[in-house]
C-alpha cells in the first residue's frame, strides 16, 4: 500500500500543472496622490477594503502632500487609515510605504542631489502624519529608477528594492536580468538585496505598457518556476482612482480561474525577509544603460520643462550654498521656510507626470507642463532672494569694485560678468587685482542691459575682489574674426582655430587646436557636416539639411575676452540664427541656436499611425529628428555620458530603436563624451537640459533638436513657439577623467557670481579647499548650530584626501543621509586652519557634519 501511494504521488507530481501546489506571491498597493490621482474618498476606500480583506497586503506610492488634503477632507477615512497603518512589524503589518519619495521623480533626468532631497523631504512629510512609518523597501510602478539608487537608498536605511514596474511601463522599464533576488551594485560599488524584473520577466504581447509579471497569470508563475525561481513574485501598484473604474481593491479580484494560485498578498519587506530565499550571490553590476527610458525626446514641451527643471535645480543648490557663505562671514539666519519652498517646487516639477503626461490638465485649467513653469518661477524667485540677501550681507553699497563668489571646491579662473549702470558703456574699463595688476574687460549691452565681463581668479569655495578702474586696456590677443578669400570666416582663440563655411548654411569646416599642428577635429570624410542640423520633414516628405542654403555670418561681439558670430540661415523655409563664442582661454565653445518655426512642421519617422498596442513609434528613431551632427576625426570612438552620481562607458553599438520593446538608454543628461580608445582625444557635448544624443558606428554624434508628431497616447506634440537650445563643445586631449569633464560641467551648472561693491581694497578668501581638487563640491546646508558639506568623487581617485578649513575650532564626522553617523573624524589644527582627511570610492557620496563654527 505504502508503494502505491509513493507512485501516485510522483505520477501526481509529474502531472503538468501539479506546480500549482508550489506557493506564489504578489504585491499590491496604491500609487498616486493629489497631483497625479487621488479622489476624495480614496483613503476611505483602501481602509475598507483592507478591513473586507484580511488577508490583503498594501504597499503605498502615494505623493507625501497628499495627506495634508486628506487630514483637511477626509478625518474619518485618515483616522481609519493611521490606524490600520501603525503595525509596521514586518510579520503583521499590512502597510508598507515603498516609494516615500516628494513627487515620484524618474531620477534619470535629473541630478543626483534632486534625489537625495525627494527622499528627504518626502519621507520627513510622511513621518509627520505617519510617525511609526518605517522605509525598507524602494519600489515604484513608473520607471522611476537610476543606477546610483542602491548608494541613496542605503544611506537613507533601505534594505531591500525592486526593479519591477510591470504594470506602467509606457515610460519605460529597467533591463531583465537574474532570478529570485539579485545584489544591485551601485556605481560605487554599494550592494542593495533586490527583486529584478526576472530574466524571465518578458514584455506582454499586444501591449505597450506591461510585462507577464503584472497579473500572477499560471504561464508567468510556472515560467518563474522552470526558471529556478522558487518563490516567484508578480506585482501591480494600482492608480488611486477607484472613482475611475480601478475599484476592484485586492488586484487579482476573487475569480481564481484567472491567475495562478496559489497566491498570497504580501508587503515587499514581508515577501522579501519571509518568503524568498533571502540571499543570493548574484552580483547585478548594472550600467545607466540598463535603465530604458522611453520618453517624448525633443518636443518642445520636453525641452521646456526639462530645461526649466535644469536652471531651478542649478539655482536653489548655489542658493543653499551662497546662503551658507552669509552665514558663516556675517551671521546670515538661514532662511530655512524659503529654501524648504524653494526645494517643495523644485521637486514637484520633477513629478513622473510632468514628463510623461505634460498636455494633461492638473489644476486651475492648467496642464502639467504649465505648472512646472510655475513651480520652477517660484523656486527660481526664492534663489535670487536668497542670494541676493547673501551678497548684500556680505558687500558694502557701492561702484568701485567687484566681488566674485566661487560655489565649488576648486580653484576658477574663467569668465565673469556682473550687471553695471548703462552709462558706463562710453568708457573704457579695466579690474585690478589685489597686487595692482589689470585685466581687460568687456562690457556688452543687451535686452537693455549692460553687463561688464572680466577674467576672475576665484579660490575654492571662496571670492575674490577687483577694483574697477576707467583705463584703455592694454592691448592683449583676444579672439579674432577674418573673413579668408573663399568666404570662409576664421575664428581664432588662444586654444581654437575654427572655420565657418557660410556657403554650406554655417558648417565648421574646421576645427583645429591653436597649437603647432593641432589635432583636426572635423571628420571631413563624414556623409553628415560638422555643425550640420538635418531632419525628415513629413509633409515634405524628404530628409532637408541647413545645408542646401547659403547662410550669414554677422560680428556681434569681438573684444579683448571672447568673440561671438551669429549664422543666419534656413533649413528648408524656416530662418535659424546660431550663436558660436570662443572666450580667451576657455576649453569651451558655447553655442545657442533658435529655430523661428514658419507654421507646424511635423518632423520625425513618416508612416507610422500610432496604436497603443503596436510597439512601432514614430517618436523612437532619433535618425529622423531634427538632429545637429557633430563628426569627429576619432578613431575606434567610445561614447561616456554622466549620470546622477555615475558616468557610463556605453555598451551600445548605436543608440537607435524605433519598438517599445527595443528600448535604448539614449540620455545626454549633462554631457556626453566621444572619446577615442587610445585615449588621446576627445569631444565633449554639454546640454543644458536632459534630452536624447545619437551615435553609431555610422553615424555622427548628434544632439537631438526637434520631434513633431504623434506621441504617447496618440498626442499631437505641435510646434508651437521658436525652439531654443543652448549647447556647447569642448575638443580636449586625454580622457573624460584627465579632462574633469565633470567640473566643467559644473561650472556651466553654477557660474561665478559677481556683484558691484564699494569695498575698494581688494581681497580674496577660502573657506575650505580639496587635497588636489579631488571632490565635487554638491551641496552646503545648514541645520540648526551645524553645517553639511555634501561631497561627489567623479575622477575615481580613492586615496585618502585632505580636506582644510579657514577656521581654527570645529569638529567633524560623516553621517548618512538619514543623519545617523558614519564615523567621526580627526581634526587637525595649523596655521588657523582645520583639516580633516578620509576617502570616498569612485562615484561615492559623503556627508561631512562641521560643528562649532557658528
Amino acid at each position: 500500500m505504502k508503494k502505491k501511494l509513493i507512485a501516485l504521488l510522483v505520477v501526481l507530481i509529474l502531472i503538468p500543472g501539479w506546480t500549482s501546489a508550489q506557493q506564489a506571491y504578489f504585491i499590491d498597493g496604491y500609487h498616486g496622490g493629489i497631483y497625479g490621482h487621488y479622489p476624495v474618498g480614496q483613503t476611505a476606500f483602501i481602509a475598507l477594503k483592507l478591513r473586507q480583506n484580511p488577508d490583503w497586503r498594501v504597499n503605498l506610492e502615494i505623493e507625501p502632500e497628499s495627506w495634508d488634503v486628506v487630514k483637511q477632507r477626509d478625518p474619518e477615512g485618515y483616522a481609519a487609515f493611521k490606524r490600520l497603518f501603525k503595525d509596521q512589524s514586518v510579520e503583521t503589518g499590512r502597510i508598507e510605504y515603498v516609494n516615500p519619495t516628494y513627487a515620484q521623480s524618474y531620477f534619470f533626468g535629473t541630478s543626483g542631489e534632486s534625489a537625495i532631497r525627494q527622499f528627504e523631504y518626502g519621507m520627513q512629510l510622511i513621518r509627520k502624519h505617519f510617525p511609526e512609518a518605517e522605509f525598507t523597501t524602494y519600489s515604484a510602478e513608473e520607471p522611476c529608477f537610476t543606477s546610483c539608487l542602491p548608494t541613496i537608498l542605503k544611506s537613507f536605511g533601505f534594505s531591500y528594492a525592486s526593479t519591477k514596474n510591470p504594470n506602467t511601463m509606457w515610460g519605460g522599464y529597467v533591463n531583465a536580468y537574474g532570478g529570485e533576488l539579485v545584489n544591485w551594485g551601485g556605481p560605487d560599488g554599494t550592494k542593495l538585496l533586490t527583486v529584478p524584473r526576472y530574466a524571465c520577466e518578458n514584455l506582454s504581447p499586444n501591449s505597450t505598457w506591461t510585462s507577464v509579471a503584472s497579473y500572477n497569470s499560471k504561464e508567468y508563475i510556472r515560467k518563474c518556476l522552470a526558471a529556478g525561481i522558487g518563490n516567484p513574485v508578480g506585482m501591480c501598484i494600482q492608480d488611486a482612482a477607484w472613482s475611475h473604474g480601478w475599484d476592484n481593491g485586492p488586484w487579482l479580484g476573487r475569480d481564481t480561474s484567472a491567475y495562478y494560485t496559489p497566491t498570497a498578498y504580501k508587503t515587499w519587506r514581508d515577501y522579501i525577509r519571509n518568503c524568498s530565499v533571502g540571499t543570493t550571490t548574484d552580483d547585478w553590476h548594472a550600467t545607466q544603460e540598463d535603465f530604458l527610458p522611453g520618453l517624448m525626446w525633443g518636443t518642445q514641451v520636453m525641452q521646456r520643462l526639462a530645461t526649466e527643471v535644469r536652471t531651478s535645480e542649478n539655482a536653489i543648490v548655489q542658493a543653499e550654498k551662497m546662503a551658507a557663505y552669509g552665514r558663516l562671514y556675517k551671521g546670515m539666519e538661514w532662511p530655512v521656510e524659503r529654501i524648504d519652498e524653494g526645494w517643495r517646487t523644485l521637486l514637484l516639477s520633477q513629478h513622473h507626470d510632468c514628463w510623461i503626461v505634460p498636455y494633461n490638465n492638473l489644476k486651475d485649467n492648467k496642464n502639467w507642463a504649465e505648472t512646472v513653469t510655475d513651480w520652477t518661477a517660484s523656486t527660481n524667485r526664492i534663489s535670487r532672494e536668497v542670494i541676493r540677501e547673501a551678497l548684500g550681507l556680505m558687500t558694502e553699497k557701492g561702484q568701485t569694485a567687484v566681488r566674485v563668489y566661487n560655489t565649488l571646491a576648486t580653484e576658477r579662473d574663467e569668465l565673469v560678468s556682473v550687471e553695471v549702470p548703462g552709462a558706463w558703456a562710453s568708457d573704457k574699463w579695466v579690474v585690478a587685482d589685489r597686487k595692482g595688476k589689470t585685466y581687460p574687460a568687456q562690457l556688452v549691452a543687451e535686452n537693455g542691459h549692460t553687463r561688464l565681463f572680466f577674467r576672475a581668479q576665484v579660490p575654492s569655495a571662496g571670492y575674490a575682489s577687483y577694483a574697477l578702474r576707467k583705463a584703455e586696456p592694454a592691448k592683449t590677443n583676444g579672439p579674432r574674426i577674418t573673413q579668408n578669400a573663399d568666404g570662409t570666416y576664421l575664428l581664432e582663440s588662444d586654444l581654437y582655430a575654427l572655420v565657418i563655411d557660410p556657403s554650406r548654411g554655417g558648417i565648421i569646416r574646421s576645427l583645429k587646436s591653436a597649437k603647432a599642428r593641432g589635432h583636426e577635429y572635423v571628420d571631413r570624410t563624414d556623409e553628415r557636416s560638422f555643425n550640420e542640423m538635418r531632419g525628415y520633414f513629413v509633409d515634405e516628405g524628404r530628409f532637408i539639411s541647413s545645408t542646401e542654403q547659403p547662410a550669414k555670418v554677422r560680428i556681434v561681439e569681438q573684444g579683448p575676452l571672447f568673440a561671438t558670430v551669429a549664422i543666419e540661415g534656413r533649413i528648408g523655409n524656416h530662418p535659424f540664427t546660431q550663436t558660436i563664442r570662443l572666450v580667451q582661454g576657455d576649453p569651451r565653445i558655447e553655442m545657442r541656436v533658435k529655430l523661428d518655426w514658419k507654421g507646424n512642421p511635423h518632423i520625425g519617422e513618416p508612416g507610422i499611425p500610432f496604436d497603443s498596442k503596436n510597439p512601432r513609434k514614430a517618436f523612437y528613431d532619433d535618425r529622423y529628428k531634427l538632429l545637429v551632427h557633430f563628426p569627429v576625426n576619432l578613431p575606434e570612438q567610445q561614447i561616456y555620458k554622466n549620470a546622477p552620481f555615475d558616468v557610463c562607458e556605453s555598451r551600445l553599438e548605436n543608440t537607435f530603436f524605433n519598438r517599445w520593446d527595443s528600448i535604448k538608454n539614449n540620455l545626454i543628461l549633462n554631457w556626453v563624451d566621444l572619446g577615442s580608445r587610445n585615449k588621446s582625444y576627445g569631444l565633449a557635448l554639454f546640454t543644458d537640459h536632459t534630452t536624447s544624443y545619437a551615435h553609431g558606428q555610422d553615424f555622427p554624434l548628434s544632439l537631438d533638436l526637434q520631434y513633431a508628431g504623434k506621441g504617447l497616447w496618440g498626442r499631437d506634440y505641435d510646434i508651437t513657439r521658436p525652439t531654443e537650445i543652448t549647447y556647447a563643445i569642448m575638443p580636449h586631449t586625454g580622457t573624460w577623467e584627465k579632462s574633469r569633464l565633470w567640473t566643467w560641467s559644473e561650472r556651466r551648472n553654477e557660474p561665478l557670481l559677481a556683484t558691484l561693491t564699494g569695498d575698494s581694497s581688494p581681497d580674496s578668501g577660502s573657506f575650505f579647499r580639496i587635497e588636489d581638487h579631488a571632490y565635487e563640491l554638491v551641496s552646503m546646508t545648514c541645520k540648526g548650530n551645524d553645517l553639511y558639506i555634501r561631497l561627489f568623487n567623479a575622477q575615481g581617485n580613492q586615496a585618502p584626501k585632505t580636506l582644510t578649513f579657514s577656521v581654527e575650532d570645529m569638529k567633524a564626522c560623516l553621517v548618512e543621509l538619514d543623519g545617523r553617523p558614519a564615523g567621526d573624524l580627526a581634526v587637525s589644527k595649523k596655521n588657523k586652519a582645520s583639516s580633516v582627511t578620509f576617502s570616498i570610492p569612485r562615484y561615492g557620496i559623503r556627508t561631512l557634519k562641521i560643528s562649532d563654527i557658528f
